[in-house]
């Protein structure tokens, strides 16, 4: 019965991500620059190629879509040149490259950055001529391009660039003629090349303060900025008087639904709010028929909203308890930093004075544990690619929550009904409702055992303290399962042997060579047998009894993919063979032991009285 709930509780989330459809091109289009930039290992070590949407990434700015804004490497000592693919970053505004030894040419590509307002190139060893594509740039207003060692003339197309306001090019090794509009600039600076200003020409190389353009723009800036303070100010007071009119009717943890309006002692990040209403209609009043499981929380239900996007609604009825209120507090918390490809990700969430609910995108293909197990007449079997590539896809998202968020992230629950399968069979690691925030310091902490029985680490189920060796141990077992099709709990082995635990029943077959005994039966022989041997191989190494022993889930990734294995392996055997040894001579002495009571006669041991 526990097993099957857990089951249903895993396919409550029913989540893709196709909300980063754009975010591929963005992640790779900025590796291709870390790469070009001839990054060392320690420079940007948080850009993961693996990840959909960069947004976390050091140094990168994104709007409320995801779509990246800016990106700043300023004075990182880079050396080499700059990536053309940088110019699909077509949302890109601002774009800050000064004061590192940067060599080669300006792209042409650059031209095709539609959105960009300001372009810093300043203090490199930039050559060649400046693109004649940067006067497609029609929202640029700062190019900054002082002290490289470009060549060539001023093309005639930046003179007709609408917006520009800041033009730099001095210490270069220009030449020719300086287009006349670009004498009309606000701030602009010719000097340290051979170009038609200075003392000899009619206009200086460099703008100054009587320039009565400049002085217009100050002017505009000042007045401006003096506007903004009284409208702040005005809005200040407006607010205050606002809160001070609530306090004495205010009560605390209460949520009031509003549609469009975040509810500020929960920072949401990026996430939308859904109105109760709104909600309401999409679940048909929260039917009984659209529900789609039911976990430790609350039911989820499916829903369609008015443009006929299929969502999941997870209610939480039960918020109002320690368990509930956390549980919504933790998955939103950690929207803001959790985010790659093989990770589940919200949407949304509605919050009322008596509900709290998480949005997700609808997921047709349900979970890993559904395609092992539960498939109806007709549906595909999970073949061994798509296996293997849940398995690694895994492995990555486990990776970036332990070593890539700050705070890391435990998950606590994982298993193959929380694994979910996008629409390229692809894996997302789902259900955060049991993972834990744990602060870099730490190792480990203490808490309430959480989880499904079979999947949970010794030492976790002993001692109540987990960590990422906890999910390491989760993971293996979740291997297990996708090699052998089976629950990690199946009571249905005892009438075969005493094997109950889908790990002891592996580990026997392993023992014996059986590998055929192993392997999903619904495979039906369609697999790499080496390969199949190398999973079980990592999966018995991440469930090892001591969690010192387990490897970490970045060395599980490289395990996956052929680095490093077979010398881990052979250690594994050799300390497993010695516990195997151990435990013989223990049970011959046992054995000998019971041979010794019982075959003894009666002995009186005083007469009568």
């Amino acid at each position: 019965m526990l097993l099957k709930m857990g089951l249903v509780y895993g396919l409550l989330l029913l989540i893709c991500l196709d909300s980063f459809v754009t975010s591929d091109y963005q992640g790779d289009a900025l590796y291709a620059l870390r790469a070009s930039l001839n990054a060392s290992s320690t420079q940007l070590s948080d850009w993961n190629p693996n990840q959909v949407n960069p947004c976390t990434w050091s140094n990168i700015i994104c709007d409320n879509s995801y779509n990246v804004i800016s990106v700043t490497l300023s004075a990182m000592g880079f050396s080499g040149f700059l990536s053309p693919r940088i110019g699909g970053l077509k949302t890109l505004s601002s774009l800050t490259l000064q004061g590192n030894r940067i060599t080669g040419e300006i792209p042409e590509e650059f031209g095709n950055l539609s959105s960009l307002v300001s372009l810093d190139l300043e203090n490199n060893q930039l050559t060649g001529q400046i693109p004649s594509s940067l006067g497609n740039l029609k929202k640029l207003q700062f190019l900054m391009l002082n002290q490289n060692k470009l060549q060539g003339s001023i093309p005639e197309s930046i003179a007709n660039l609408p917006n520009l306001i800041d033009l730099r090019v001095a210490s270069n090794n220009l030449s020719g003629q300086i287009p006349d509009n670009l004498f009309q600039v606000a701030k602009y600076n010719f000097s340290g090349n051979d170009l038609n200003c200075g003392v000899s020409f009619l206009h200086p190389c460099a703008s100054n303060n009587n320039n009565p353009v400049a002085h217009q723009s100050k002017l505009g800036i000042l007045i401006g900025s003096v506007g903004g303070i009284i409208v702040i100010l005005l809005l200040g007071g407006l607010l205050f008087f606002i809160w001070k009119g609530k306090q004495k009717g205010y009560k605390r943890d209460v949520f009031v639904d509003v549609a469009g309006e975040d509810d500020r002692r929960i920072a949401f990040g990026q996430l939308k709010r859904f109105s109760w209403r709104e909600l309401q209609l999409a679940t048909d009043d929260f039917s009984e028929k659209n529900v789609l499981g039911q976990g430790g929380f609350g039911k989820v239900y499916k829903g369609v909203l008015g443009d006929n996007t299929k969502i999941a609604v997870k209610r939480l009825t039960d918020y109002e308890s320690p368990g509930g209120e956390q549980a919504f507090l933790r998955e939103v918390e950690m929207i803001s930093v959790a985010v790659h490809k093989n990770l589940l990700r919200l949407i949304g969430f509605c919050t009322t004075p008596s509900e709290r609910l998480l949005v997700y995108p609808f997921m047709q293909n349900l979970s890993v544990a559904y395609r092992l197990r539960e498939i109806k007449p007709g549906d595909e079997v999970l073949d061994w690619p798509s296996r293997k590539r849940v398995a690694l896809g895994t492995a990555r998202g486990l990776e970036y929550l332990h070593e890539h968020c700050n705070p890391k992230i435990i998950h606590r629950d994982v298993k193959a009904a929380n694994v979910l399968l996008d629409e390229d069979f692809e894996a997302v690691v789902g259900d955060f409702g049991l993972a834990k925030l744990v602060d870099v310091r730490k190792t480990n902490v203490t808490t309430q055992v959480r989880g499904t029985m079979g999947h949970i680490a010794p030492e976790y189920l002993s001692t109540g303290k987990s960590s990422e060796r906890t999910d390491v141990f989760g993971y293996g077992i979740m291997l297990l399962e996708l090699v052998t099709g089976q629950r990690a709990i199946d009571f249905s082995r005892l009438e075969e042997e005493d094997d109950v635990l889908l790990l002891d029943h592996v580990k026997k077959l392993q023992r014996e060579k059986r590998l055929s005994a192993i392997v999903d039966r619904n495979l039906c022989r369609n697999y790499v047998s080496e390969e199949v041997e190398m999973m079980i191989q990592v999966a018995l190494l991440c469930t090892q009894g001591s969690p010192e022993e387990r490897p970490t889930m970045s060395e599980v990734v490289r395990m996956l993919e052929g680095e490093g294995l077979a010398e881990r392996w052979e250690e594994w055997q050799q300390v497993e063979v010695n516990r195997q040894e151990e435990y013989d001579r223990f049970q011959r002495r046992f054995d000998l032991g019971e041979d010794s009571i019982y075959n003894q006669d009666a002995i009186e041991l005083s007469g009568g009285r």
